[in-house]
């Protein structure tokens, strides 16, 4: 299965828009995106900690209440979209792997289970593994996936990976012909794919790509 890197389905989209994952949907794919909890708790579809890069604001997400974060966005015409409004565009019908940036406490990750609970398609993933740890101790069966980046060890992918409750492991492409990682009997899904014969050469693997 191939995912949409925050729906940068062409480079004339930008990332983690509403339009960007109708685009990627219309094509028959799922998502990958990532997200964040405002001020009053409410989850946006944004990459960043900070809305320094994308609007070259310094202020924090966790600091802003949504409707003052959804002002600030539409008026730089990038309106940032609640998790819900990509829920409902999904129609359940596509796989969206929900990258979860932050450290979430065990409320909000009650919470975000809470919304989710009726879409089944929900794979949630993180780079910070308590998030995923604490999702199954509050939800054993939620679909789950560990993150892991260039700077980690083959050994302690190997290591993690043995956890039965994991469903996947979602990795660097630098991993893709590391032959330990290959013997891992887990889904694995390689990111980012950002060229036409890195996506050639590797499509008979889990990818998660952007802008082909």
């Amino acid at each position: 299965m191939h995912l949409i890197h925050r729906g940068l389905v062409n480079k004339k989209l930008k990332e983690n828009l509403l339009i960007s994952f109708q685009k990627s949907f219309n094509r028959g794919f799922g998502i990958e995106t990532d997200i964040h909890a405002t001020k009053d708790r409410e989850f946006v579809c944004f990459h960043d900690f900070t809305l320094k890069r994308t609007f070259n604001i310094s202020k924090s997400v966790k600091n802003l209440n949504y409707q003052k974060l959804k002002e600030i966005s539409k008026n730089k015409k990038a309106e940032i979209p609640l998790l819900k409004d990509l829920l409902k565009l999904s129609k359940n019908k596509f796989f969206l792997f929900i990258e979860i940036k932050p450290l979430f406490s065990k409320a909000l990750l009650k919470k975000l289970l809470n919304e989710t609970k009726n879409y089944s398609k929900c794979v949630f993933i993180s780079f910070k593994h308590k998030n995923i740890l604490d999702i199954l101790k509050i939800k054993k069966n939620t679909k789950v996936g560990l993150s892991f980046g260039t700077n980690t060890s083959v050994k302690n992918i190997v290591k993690q990976a043995k956890n039965k409750a994991i469903d996947c492991l979602i990795l660097d492409k630098t991993f893709l012909e590391n032959q330990k990682i290959n013997t891992i009997k887990k889904e694995k899904y390689f990111y980012t794919i950002k060229s036409k014969k890195e996506f050639s050469k590797y499509q008979n693997n889990n990818l998660i790509f952007e802008n082909l």
